[in-house]
């Protein structure tokens, strides 16, 4: 059986999307929506689509479109994905979910009423290094987990002005960036019950590579530390103007006995594990399947009956309810903040 499917929007992580879905034999992209035609047509060609469009409604009217991904920006999400949901189509929605917790929640239940798969894209949930970390923690590797230290950093996106204008991403590098490590800390560990953070504007304009110059009205750093409800504490920084020293992301997951490091200057994963016959540092194998098509594999099965969908919906809500008490832990000068329960998702 094949899974049709339309990607809706010809950014700049399109590619990452099309790129995996070519590598899972069962997906078939028919058809791209884009802003401007000569981007979507340029995509067509590149990875063989056979139909492109600048409005969607004629490719979610279709028949042969079992699934779509969105990939537009953030304040679009809800829209479109309500009017998926409506078309019966199973939805990937690229990260963040909405700009609130109140569109994921509209999302959620659309979905739910349509009866649709929804799944939000994190992508890094698939980097071999992620889940060979997660197998290690269920395993109980390194015992109890006490702490965490998180980061994500790049020098932030310049291929867009929109992405430091409050009014259409207002979560800044939290809702950019940070949602990532908030869903690997509560993937590893366990939700995220309080928060005492602080955001800033570091870099007041940003120029764009088309030679645009912008000002930026979004933090573009954060500092958090958060409460994990099973009795651990993590601490999470988010800055998307870090010229060099950073890939995506670091962590660091430090337990009763041992250590788990990823992306580190160890390596991808190094484990640090003590027992009664040995200790010391180590670096498991890892697989070379892509992230991206671990992803989409994922995806397409659970479509197809094959493998049980992942729980990224309530993940995605739970992301912008950690972001919404940042932001009001900050305004209140980093007072603790509880995080509202995600109730329903």
């Amino acid at each position: 059986m094949t899974i049709g499917v339309a990607l809706i929007g010809a950014g700049f992580i399109a590619d990452y999307h099309l790129t995996a879905l070519a590598a899972v034999p069962e997906a078939a992209v028919r058809a791209i929506v884009g802003r401007t035609r000569a981007r979507a047509e340029a995509l067509a060609q590149r990875f063989a689509i056979p139909d492109v469009e600048v409005d969607m409604d004629p490719v979610l009217a279709r028949d042969d479109i079992d699934a779509v991904v969105i990939t537009t920006p953030d304040d679009t999400h809800e829209e479109i994905a309500l009017r998926a949901a409506a078309a019966g189509k199973a939805i990937l929605l690229q990260k963040p979910m909405a700009t609130t917790s109140a569109a994921c929640r509209r999302i959620i239940a659309a979905a739910a009423q349509a009866g649709v798969d929804l799944q939000v894209s994190f992508m890094h949930r698939h980097f071999p290094e992620v889940a060979a970390a997660r197998r290690l923690l269920a395993d109980g590797a390194i015992g109890d987990v006490t702490s965490v230290r998180m980061r994500n950093a790049t020098p932030g996106p310049d291929w867009g002005d929109w992405f430091f204008r409050r009014d259409r991403c207002g979560g800044g590098a939290v809702l950019q960036l940070g949602v990532h490590g908030i869903d690997l800390i509560e993937h590893f560990i366990g939700p995220i019950g309080a928060v005492s953070a602080r955001t800033a504007t570091l870099l007041k304009q940003r120029r764009l590579a088309d030679g645009r110059t912008v000002d930026v009205e979004n933090a573009d750093s954060a500092w958090c530390t958060y409460e994990i409800a099973q009795g651990s504490i993590a601490s999470h920084e988010m800055s998307m103007i870090v010229v060099q020293g950073c890939d995506r992301f670091r962590c660091e997951i430090y337990g009763t006995k041992g250590t788990i490091w990823l992306r580190t200057e160890k390596g991808l994963l190094s484990v640090f594990a003590q027992n009664e016959t040995d200790a010391g540092w180590s670096s498991p194998e890892l697989p070379a399947t892509s992230p991206g098509e671990r992803q989409h594999r994922l995806w397409i099965d659970g479509l197809l009956g094959r493998a049980s969908p992942e729980d990224t919906a309530a993940a995605g809500l739970r992301g912008l309810l950690v972001a919404e008490a940042i932001e009001r832990s900050s305004a209140r000068g980093g007072c603790r903040e509880s995080v509202e329960p995600a109730e329903g998702a």
